[in-house]
């Protein structure tokens, strides 16, 4: 009876041991055939309640993005295009400052393949993601698909597996369900072939397109207040009025007009998807020599906004358009909104450009929502001053304004561009435009808008100014306050209505502000092998150079297994470490060892292993990292940390390790670890 009741502990021991080992996501997959050698690769995911999973499209400088490898595609096959996900959710992170793409309660990723050598049987794929609820995973998962050959090959391939299969083996779709838990960091799923199961792949996911929408119908507005457009509003709604013969058919003219100029930029929008993808968008978004491209485009319109030179597109197309509006009835009234449209362009392209830009970035049918929430704000007007005339009366007269508001839209397309500069920079990791740069140009930027529009400035194109203004002095009061806003940041400040703009707060010459390194005096000097970590804590990344540190000064050694991209880290460092009740004890009472599980630096080859605990391929610093804290603490969680003696003894005997929790808890829990060392 005692040997039932020791072994029955045991077994539940070591269940509560590995329940710790998460893994959130469970994964089916399938190979469908869909032409001579050309196939579509999927992986199924089902997300737990409450966790998320990063796209591969979430910006960086944030969590870390999904990555889909192939590992034996030299000579064998060759990828379509990028990896197709499905539908997403894109929120703004406050910790990393910028928006995070990622899926819920499932995934799917398809990637289409087109096989070049006719032996291949197999192809081997990898996913490399982060999953986050209160804390967060890094897991790798490996996969096999098997090839379909021809009936009788795959008869022949199915009696030599040890799989039983009552169904009869068809060629076009192979699928393996892989929902058993997991032991570790990394599995390997084989699909070999059971059933046929066909499915519809999912709709490219649309992200954001309501704030693309809404950006762009105010845009549109912003359209209608220059020279180009706002003159033309009662030039044509009187054409339409005093032309037609009845008031009904003045106000379906003006409808019509209306219509035909969503259906021009529209139409605008969908050649742009069609040109380069939907998908092809959100890929180039990510991409150096597009930011680039569009960085100096913005510049260009901008200049052409500040009055350095007008965009026109030829005068030969105005004039053939022009002709073919004088024939009257509905091909005319085509024509005419077709000529509004390269009338304006001088005015409008720069905003349009500027959208499509933007739009790009967002991936999806976003350039088409765009162009209609663009067109749509430029075309009301028309339409609801044919229908009530006598609002003409209350219109401000043309005058030297318009000019003001063209170069107000200059200069936020001038600072603008340097975001896109800053994504350049941010994926070369170049540091050439780090967050002090970036905010001291917006600084110029703004501060010689607000001297224009206090009158100090004028551009080639302004008209001769006796006085300011209303309007214009509030307006230069609220783009003055703006400037000074943002002056705080060249020494730290988190200047949260602009964050998701300039790079982030580590992204800089100094986390901590110009002339401050790491809150340290840049004087001090730092053990070998340490660094300055968050809020000036002395913190070693290497193990060993933090072990013999710890030895000098007789410290007990907390070990903070953490990520790059993990977010709840991020907020236990901003919100717990920094309480005026702990960062005294991390400073001072403890030798702090960071390791990174997602440091991506390869091992040196004789340092390489296979781990006995997960069976993984330990390649990289992160692997090292991520099977010492599997193997010894039995969890595959960030944050976590652990105290421990110089021996690597746990320090907290009822609570070995500690994860996401307040600034109370933390406390205790650090107050009794030391307090066990010291005894």
């Amino acid at each position: 009876m005692k040997k039932i009741i020791f072994l029955l502990l045991t077994v539940l021991a070591f269940a509560n041991v590995n329940a710790q080992i998460l893994d959130p996501v469970k994964w089916t997959t399938k190979i469908e055939k869909k032409a001579e050698n050309t196939y579509l690769l999927t992986f199924d995911g089902v997300i737990e309640k409450e966790w998320h999973m990063y796209s591969q499209f979430t910006p960086d400088g944030g969590p870390l993005p999904l990555e889909v490898i192939f590992k034996n595609t030299n000579g064998n096959f060759n990828l379509v295009g990028k990896a197709k996900e499905s539908k997403t959710r894109t929120a703004y992170n406050d910790i990393f400052e910028v928006n995070e793409t990622f899926f819920e309660r499932k995934a799917q990723i398809q990637q289409e393949i087109k096989i070049t050598n006719p032996k291949i049987t197999k192809v081997e794929a990898e996913l490399n993601y982060q999953v986050c609820k209160e804390v967060c995973i890094n897991l790798e998962k490996k996969f096999t698909f098997t090839i379909p050959v021809t009936t009788v090959a795959a008869a022949a391939e199915t009696r030599k597996t040890t799989t039983k299969v009552e169904a009869p083996v068809l060629l076009d779709s192979v699928k393996v369900d892989s929902l058993a838990p997991s032991l570790g960091a990394s599995d390997v799923f084989e699909a070999t072939p059971e059933k046929v199961v066909i499915e519809a792949p999912t709709t490219d996911s649309k992200r954001g397109l309501w704030s693309i929408f809404f950006i762009a119908f105010l845009s549109g507005f912003a359209a209608l207040l220059t020279p180009c457009v706002f003159p033309m509003i009662p030039m044509t709604v009187s054409f339409f009025t005093k032309q037609s013969k009845t008031k009904a058919k003045g106000i379906r003219n003006a409808i019509i007009y209306g219509i035909a100029i969503i259906v021009i930029y529209v139409m605008l929008g969908f050649v742009v998807t069609w040109i380069f993808g939907a998908d092809a968008l959100n890929a180039l978004s990510t991409n150096v020599w597009f930011n680039i491209i569009f960085f100096i485009l913005l510049v260009v319109f901008a200049a052409s906004f500040l009055g350095a030179f007008e965009i026109m597109l030829p005068n030969s197309w105005a004039n053939k358009v022009d002709n073919q509006a004088d024939r009257g009835g509905m091909i005319g009234i085509l024509f005419m909104a077709l000529a509004l449209a390269i009338v304006s362009f001088s005015c409008t392209g720069p905003i349009v450009g500027t959208l499509l830009v933007d739009a790009a970035s967002k991936g999806g049918i976003a350039p088409i929502v765009g162009m209609f929430g663009f067109s749509l704000a430029l075309a009301l007007p028309f339409m609801l001053f044919a229908m009530f005339p006598g609002w003409l009366h209350s219109l401000p007269k043309s005058g030297g304004w318009l000019n003001t508001v063209k170069v107000v839209l200059g200069f936020l397309e001038l600072a603008l561009a340097f975001k896109f500069l800053s994504n350049a920079d941010l994926v070369l990791q170049l540091h050439l435009l780090e967050r002090e740069v970036f905010l001291a140009i917006w600084i110029a930027i703004f501060g010689t808008l607000a001297f224009y529009l206090f009158g100090k400035i004028t551009l080639p194109h302004d008209s001769p100014l006796t006085h300011l203004s209303v309007g214009r002095l509030l307006m230069g009061l609220v783009v003055l306050s703006f400037t000074i806003y943002l002056i705080p940041g060249l020494w730290g400040a988190p200047l949260k209505i602009i964050n998701a703009f300039p790079p982030s707060i580590e992204y800089s010459e100094s986390p901590f502000g110009v002339g401050v390194s790491g809150g340290h005096s840049t004087a001090t000097v730092l053990p070998d092998g340490a660094k300055s970590g968050p809020h000036g804590i002395v913190v070693f990344d290497d193990y060993e150079k933090g072990l013999a540190y710890a030895k000098t000064v007789n410290k007990p050694i907390m070990l903070d297994f953490t990520g790059y991209a993990c977010v709840n880290c991020r907020k236990m460092e901003n919100n717990v470490w920094s309480d005026a009740t702990i960062l005294p004890i991390l400073n001072n009472q403890v030798v702090l060892i960071s390791l990174y599980v997602d440091d991506k630096r390869d091992l040196p080859k004789d340092q390489q292993f296979i781990s006995k605990t997960t069976g993984s391929e330990i390649e990289t610093v992160g692997d090292k990292w991520t099977d010492f804290m599997i193997s010894k603490y039995k969890t595959n969680t960030q944050p976590l940390y652990v105290l421990t003696d110089l021996e690597g003894n746990s320090l907290n005997k009822t609570t070995p390790t500690i994860s996401y929790v307040n600034v109370v808890e933390y406390e205790n829990w650090l107050k009794s670890g030391i307090a066990n060392y010291k005894k």
